[in-house]
């Protein structure tokens, strides 16, 4: 019986996806010790984000967070990853689920690369004027300005 439960349950799963597809993602606060944030600029989108991108089947998030910021920033170093919320982005018909990390400590050793074409440095109470309208978000809520919200 046990197998036609999970036979059961995986045709319930599968078929709840195609009704309401979500997709997993990371977003990381890259910080240094004086404070700064880790921006990037995509080849692909215009303004400056925090690097992230999507957790892989079976994978922790907390472990795609440092795999993505070893990927986009060239992150070589940094204190264990720290959680910071839960946000839902609504992207069409599919629903976006964000978690946020803060890895302090950390030190890149940044390489252009097809996806990514530029890395900064920058002061999280005073981002870069075209700094994606979330990223200008998240770092409000991580100076403080803004209280935080669920909504990426």
């Amino acid at each position: 019986m046990p197998s036609l439960e999970r036979s059961l349950n995986f045709v319930q799963l599968s078929l709840r996806a195609l009704w309401q597809p979500v997709t997993f993602g990371v977003r990381v606060f890259l910080e240094n010790d004086s404070g700064q944030i880790v921006l990037i600029r995509h080849s692909y989108r215009s303004g400056w984000f925090l690097p992230g991108g999507g957790v892989d089947r079976h994978e922790a998030p907390e472990v795609a967070a440092v795999r993505e910021a070893r990927e986009e920033a060239g992150l070589t170093k940094s204190d264990a990853p720290e959680f910071f919320g839960l946000y839902s982005q609504p992207v069409g018909w599919v629903t976006n689920v964000v978690a946020m990390y803060r890895l302090r400590a950390a030190e890149v050793d940044f390489k252009k690369s097809f996806e990514v074409r530029e890395m900064q440095w920058a002061d999280p109470s005073a981002p870069p004027a075209n700094s994606s309208p979330g990223t200008l978000r998240r770092l409000a809520e991580l100076t403080g300005k803004a209280a935080r919200t669920s909504t990426w």
